[in-house]
């Protein structure tokens, strides 16, 4: 089992015939992911050969779902023309768009999660590494090869942290990773992950990564202590950052007390999560609560 990619996920690539999005597609092919064409308006018709595998290139997201069935997508276009990308993709009638692009600005974020929300999709990010459900399919630019399946589903605002994770936790695998970005505004939140990780009935252990700035992690806190029976481990990044200052992504800033690591790190541990200060340690608890003794 895993949380919204599978085996099955048919996924085209919105850029795919820009520079990223060739990288990335090879990337994504050689992990077994089954991507069943590219969009570029400026290209329909055309193909690209990814050493010996030919995939299509529509000029649209639509022409692209009737062609092939495709029920995932991924965005690598330029942020300037990402919300078109993604609204594109919503009124298309896509269950899923996965958006990688950075610096997207937040009221382009606003409008196209809000339009998605409107039709039905599933937006993970912007300005996120994507989700990889390891042995089945990986939507992003998460490396495939650092890890194996397992009991584990992870939920993250930083993709470093997400793979420095799964690499420390590779000998007990994961059922799904899911980097959902570190912008003010994100399609997917935490409470959305724990609640699928929750319903998912070979996810045993929960991970869950944030870092300062804002009130995401106390959010999804509460919704552990109403809502979650599975144990929880996560991590914090920032409890050395100064004060006041935006480090990393957009949304890592505080304001006195407010999203500072420790506030974050105190709601999780009300709520019975085990809260690690390094994400080695935040390992060894994983590995603690999965293997007691």
């Amino acid at each position: 089992m895993a949380i919204h990619l599978t085996k099955e996920s048919k996924v085209l690539v919105q850029g795919m015939t820009g520079d990223q999005g060739l990288r990335h597609t090879r990337r994504m092919l050689a992990a077994g992911t089954n991507i069943v064409g590219g969009v570029n308006p400026r290209k329909a018709g055309q193909s690209v050969d990814f050493t010996g595998q030919d995939v299509p290139v529509f000029g649209s997201v639509a022409d692209g779902m009737r062609a092939t069935g495709a029920d995932a997508t991924v965005v690598f276009v330029p942020p300037a023309f990402a919300k078109g990308a993604v609204v594109e993709a919503a009124d298309a009638g896509i269950p899923l768009a996965v958006v990688i692009t950075e610096g997207i600005p937040v009221h382009d974020t606003v409008a196209f999660t809000a339009h998605a929300r409107r039709t039905g999709s599933r937006v993970i990010g912007p300005n996120c590494p994507g989700l990889i459900t390891p042995g089945q399919s990986n939507a992003g630019i998460i490396p495939a090869d650092i890890t194996r399946p397992g009991p584990i589903g992870l939920v993250s605002k930083s993709g470093t942290l997400t793979y420095q994770l799964m690499y420390e936790l590779r000998d007990i695998g994961f059922s799904t990773c899911v980097g959902i970005g570190g912008d003010p505004v994100v399609g997917t939140s935490h409470i959305d992950c724990l609640a699928a990780f929750q319903d998912d009935p070979d996810t045993e252990l929960i991970v869950l990564i944030g870092e300062i700035g804002g009130d995401a992690e106390e959010r999804a806190a509460a919704y552990i202590h109403d809502h979650v029976t599975k144990p929880v481990v996560g991590y914090i990044a920032g409890f050395t950052a100064p004060e006041g200052r935006t480090m990393g992504h957009a949304g890592a800033i505080v304001s006195g007390s407010a999203g500072t690591a420790r506030a974050k790190q105190e709601a999780l541990e009300t709520s019975g999560v085990r809260v690690g200060r390094t994400p080695t340690e935040t390992a060894r608890l994983v590995e603690e609560t999965l293997r007691p003794g």
